[in-house]
């Protein structure tokens, strides 16, 4: 029988601090009346402290997935961290978070540099180690303390994200189901529509990096912060994930009927919904899970997940997609059976 990776366990971990939307209207009595606010859909969000790192909050996610579960850590033979801040330009952080977590030195360690997509893209990584090179349990990390790189007076980005962190074991379980195929795609002429603009190596922090700008919707930020062009990602979202989901329907040799449950990346309940009505799946098959902790960016789908299995939304032998997108411009779904 082939050896088929597939997902064993989740759990997920967000910071103590609260941001509701009460504290958010405090700070912008403005957008009070804003009814574009409401579409987004979310009441609260966690908020790390400064002295929070992201490979902290995969730390934590990964210590309460090892404890909730009873696994073994000296099964454990490769970590996979994916986030897009880092502890150090080097050295490897997944290599730090191995030693933190009293990994065997017999494990592989390994970042990769990526948001909304991240967790899929996880997931082929470590089916790949599975089924190619072998290997029997990866961790899968991701974690986002994206809310650290906002300007103050950004709006739209203070209310739309928060910060968290999931951990996923991934395992050889010697089943026929499991993880099932992938489609990918990329748009690198987008890069500009997600990005923080200085501070890497291409622009390097300037006298000019942190004069104040405003997009055309008046949210304020500067080269060193973060900036989302929200009307662009939503175009491409709306543009790209139908046609993500028919691809991968044909490559799986699978009927809209055999998928059990829908879990897109969490980027907020406007465009979900939006994209649930254009793919005209039902509500019972459509998972959405926001309100209270907000975009977590590539732990969006594994927190979903997990909650959604809490709830019994899926059980035991029932098929669920997953549908990422987002910076990069990127995207990529796969299937999975529970």
């Amino acid at each position: 029988m082939k050896t088929r990776a597939q997902i064993v366990k989740t759990s997920y971990y967000l910071p103590s601090k609260r941001f509701t939307n009460e504290e958010y209207f405090d700070i912008f009595p403005e957008s009070k009346g804003d009814s574009n606010l409401s579409k987004i859909g979310i009441k609260e969000r966690r908020i790390v402290e400064e002295d929070e790192l992201a490979s902290d909050l995969a730390v934590k996610a990964a210590e309460k997935l090892i404890n909730e579960h009873a696994i073994d850590r000296s099964s454990i033979d490769f970590v996979l961290f994916c986030a897009q801040e880092f502890d150090y330009y080097t050295p490897t952080t997944a290599c730090l978070i191995q030693d933190r977590l009293n990994l065997p030195k017999e494990c592989g360690a390994l970042d990769f540099n990526l948001g909304c997509s991240g967790f899929v893209y996880g997931l082929s990584i470590a089916k790949g180690l599975i089924e190619s090179v072998g290997v029997k349990n990866v961790l899968l990390l991701t974690a986002s303390t994206l809310t650290k790189t906002f300007h103050p007076k950004d709006k739209s980005s203070r209310f739309v994200f928060g910060d968290g962190a999931a951990a996923t074991l991934v395992s050889n379980t010697g089943n026929e189901e499991g993880i099932g195929q992938f489609v990918f795609g990329t748009d690198g002429s987008g890069y500009d529509k997600i990005i923080i603009k200085d501070g890497g190596a291409r622009n390097k922090i300037s006298d000019t990096s942190s004069v104040d700008k405003y997009d055309d919707f008046g949210n304020q930020h500067s080269d060193d912060k973060f900036l989302m062009k929200g009307s662009a990602i939503f175009n491409f979202s709306v543009r790209t994930v139908p046609k993500m989901i028919l691809e991968l329907l044909e490559k799986s040799n699978l009927k809209e009927d055999e998928i059990d449950l829908y879990i897109f990346h969490q980027a907020n309940q406007f465009l979900l919904q939006t994209l649930q009505r254009i793919m005209e799946i039902p509500d019972e098959k459509f998972y959405i899970h926001y309100e209270l902790v907000g975009n977590t960016v590539s732990s969006t789908i594994p927190i979903a997940l997990n909650q959604a299995l809490k709830e019994k939304r899926v059980s035991k032998g029932q098929r669920v997609m997953l549908v990422a997108f987002g910076v990069g411009l990127s995207w990529s779904g796969t299937t999975i059976t529970i």
